[in-house]
């Protein structure tokens, strides 16, 4: 049985990042539990021809291929900073670039990552709606984090972890043949 792919992308430009390091840990976690194939991806990774493009075409080789691992995914991990309440405008471009149906019925963990605890709605009010426009599958749980669930660029809060593990297990619902053979094979 070959290992699903699971794709994370960090919304941010930024390195280090607490969005990529959410995101990287809840994909390591994934990873380690469903034997997946994870990769992640932040906005520097797709470098400066996402902010010229007009459509998918206009992008260059590397942005490209960035978002063939995103549509390619079997699974996607989506991780934004919180700018104003919402998601970067970039992370954003990124999206409208993905044609509707390249998302359809993929599961997918919706991440944030923000100053405090006034933007933790931002995944339920933007991030959930915005690929519940794409069809995909939104995990029940979302994932939200402030600058104090991290030291040093690592997640170190007990609650945010816990919320990480519990969301990371909602992924069994898609995989459940995946699932059972790690089982079987411990």
């Amino acid at each position: 049985m070959s290992a699903p792919k699971l794709v994370g992308i960090a919304g941010s430009f930024n390195r280090p990042s607490k969005t990529y390091a959410l995101v990287q840990t809840v994909a390591d976690l994934a990873g380690d539990r469903y034997g997946f194939s994870a990769k992640v991806h932040d906005l520097h990774d797709v470098g400066p021809s996402l902010g010229l493009a007009l459509s998918r075409q206009d992008l260059d080789d590397r942005a490209k291929r960035v978002i063939d691992d995103i549509v390619s995914s079997d699974a996607l991990i989506i991780g934004s900073p919180t700018y104003k309440g919402s998601y970067p405008g970039l992370f954003k471009h990124l999206i409208d670039l993905i044609d509707p149906h390249e998302l359809r019925a993929k599961p997918i963990i919706i991440t944030a990552t923000g100053g405090g605890d006034r933007h933790a709605l931002m995944v339920e009010h933007q991030l959930r709606p915005l690929f519940g426009f794409f069809m995909a599958h939104t995990l029940p749980t979302a994932v939200y984090a402030s600058d104090r669930d991290f030291t040093n660029y690592k997640v170190s809060s007990e609650p945010l972890a816990s919320r990480i593990n519990e969301v990371v297990g909602e992924l069994a619902a898609f995989f459940p043949h995946r699932t059972a053979a790690l089982v079987a094979a411990e």
